[in-house]
């Protein structure tokens, strides 16, 4: 099978990575449990389920990990991989368009094999509905021939393992989301977590970063490990042309005023969705088509990139009439609170 390339939600930090950034991600990425930092509950569940499993030498269940993109799902598959001494395969979900194509990637699968598929949300009905026999029973249904002479013939599998990702599991129908046996929701990372990873990364790139720039960075990374190492990237460059080769306060400074990230990790792409909800409908309440169409955006990248953090951190409401600006998003942007939205936030 043809692996596919893992897709996920436009970042606006991240744009296309180069192959030697894709090299640079893989080289990074947690090899094993110790290695990876973090998603303590969702760690020990997998641990658990992957324990019980060679206990009683069966494959592992259905695991479905959904969150925001960049924190760890893909990492995640590959490490329950190797602790299951398996082979994974890696699809995404507009991948798989027609029930062949499935067809073709369960027939390949040898006892044991874990199918990774990224976004799965994005599958289509009749892929869907493929999938419901292999993952429950491990077969496959196929039809023969057409109209009233058609009959079904069900072939057999190997047992197997699907890892779905999501950044949008409520897309996800009923059927499918009830065939998973372990559901795990990844969560933001604390400042405290990207700091080791932001350490652990320095070493194998080589470079030293001053405890002050660590702490900086990772407070700045938005509780996402990927974008972490992308920021940690852009000012290795930095300090390799502008300075000597270390991460100094200066260096990270001046790197991340290029870049536009500000003291609460914001870019440009989130203080331009606040400054619309603020200065283009006064705060709020404003519908999240309304935004999407004034910041020529598509609404999953709205919903899954932007809206998540700048929610964490309390800049954002969402209400039942419209998504509303709070008042330390007017106060992080200098602006001041319209007097009928005071009373909007403060009753």
């Amino acid at each position: 099978m043809a692996k596919q390339a893992v897709k996920e939600p436009k970042d606006p930090i991240q744009e296309a990575l180069t192959p030697e950034e894709e090299k640079l991600f893989t080289s990074l990425r947690a090899q094993s449990w110790k290695e990876f930092q973090g998603q303590e509950s969702v760690k020990e569940t997998l641990r658990i389920a992957i324990a019980a499993a060679k206990k009683r030498k069966e494959s592992l269940e259905h695991i479905l990990l959904y969150g925001p993109p960049g924190l760890g799902k893909t990492t995640l598959a590959h490490i329950i991989g190797k602790e299951m001494n398996a082979n994974v395969r890696v699809t995404s979900g507009p991948a798989l368009e027609r029930a062949g194509d499935v067809a073709s990637i369960l027939t390949n699968l040898e006892p044991g094999d874990i199918l990774f598929i990224d976004e799965i949300h994005r599958l289509n009905k009749v892929v869907e509905e493929t999938l419901y026999p292999a993952m429950e029973d491990y077969a496959l249904d196929i039809v023969i021939g057409k109209g009233p002479s058609a009959r079904t013939l069900r072939l057999d599998l190997p047992q197997f393992t699907i890892v779905g990702a999501t950044t949008r599991i409520g897309l996800l129908s009923s059927p499918i989301r009830d065939r998973f046996g372990v559901v795990s929701r990844l969560s933001f990372y604390t400042p405290a977590d990207l700091q080791h990873i932001l350490e652990k990364a320095a070493q194998k790139l080589v470079i030293t970063i001053h405890e002050g720039p660590k702490k900086e960075l990772a407070k700045r990374s938005r509780g996402t490990p990927r974008i972490a190492l992308r920021l940690l990237k852009r000012v290795r460059d930095v300090a390799q042309v502008e300075g000597d080769g270390s991460i100094t306060d200066d260096i990270l400074n001046r790197s991340l005023s290029m870049l536009e990230v500000d003291d609460m990790g914001l870019d440009a792409s989130d203080r331009r969705f606040l400054t619309t909800i603020i200065d283009k409908f006064n705060g709020g309440p404003v519908g999240i088509e309304t935004v999407a169409a004034a910041l020529s955006e598509d609404i999953g990248t709205v919903e899954d990139v932007l809206e998540p953090y700048i929610m964490q951190i309390g800049f954002l409401k969402r209400t039942p009439r419209g998504r509303i600006a709070t008042a330390q998003a007017f106060k992080h942007l200098g602006k001041p609170i319209p007097k009928k939205l005071q009373e909007e936030l403060f009753t």
